[in-house]
């Protein structure tokens, strides 16, 4: 704030019958008092806002859903749908092929032997494909995961019997 704005402030008070002024410009501001001829003033103390602390709240119990049901909306398909076999789960989330390229054919079908070290499909994630590969050698009895979705960790992918 300008200093000459200040001395007419000052002025204006002691011209005026008025005890105190407080003058705000933005964030500055000026407050000028009149003290009692013979004695000093006491500042009456601001009141200031205290925010109150937050109470705490009491837990709410959460549904219980697989990670899929929760992407999915709660239409995932239950583990009783799983055939005998071994399962291959997806170890990453991202989006799972069955492809190397949506030109090219599959990897694996349903009931085609594969040796342990065979690549079943691929995940992207973080712009990186990930192979999944059979940790047995088997048949592929089923194919749980549609190609080009998402997919979640430990989401079973292949049964392979």
């Amino acid at each position: 704030m300008d200093l000459r704005k200040i001395k007419k402030l000052i002025d204006l008070l002691e011209e005026s019958n008025l005890a105190e002024i407080e003058i705000k410009e933005g964030e500055e501001s000026v407050r000028l008092a009149r003290t009692p001829k013979g004695g000093y003033a006491m500042a009456q103390p601001q009141p200031m806002y205290a925010p109150q602390p937050e109470q705490p709240r009491a837990p709410q119990p959460m549904p219980m859903q697989s990670p899929t049901e929760a992407a999915t909306g709660g239409s995932a398909k239950p583990i009783s749908d799983l055939p005998d076999g071994h399962v291959v789960r997806a170890p990453m989330v991202g989006t799972f092929y069955t492809s190397p390229a949506p030109d090219k054919p599959s990897f694996v079908a349903v009931g085609q032997a594969v040796k342990a070290g065979d690549t079943l499909g691929i995940i992207e994630a973080m712009k990186m494909f990930n192979p999944i590969e059979a940790d047995v050698s088997g048949t592929v009895l089923k194919v749980m995961a549609e190609s080009g979705q998402p997919i979640e960790f430990d989401q079973p992918l292949f049964v392979i019997g």
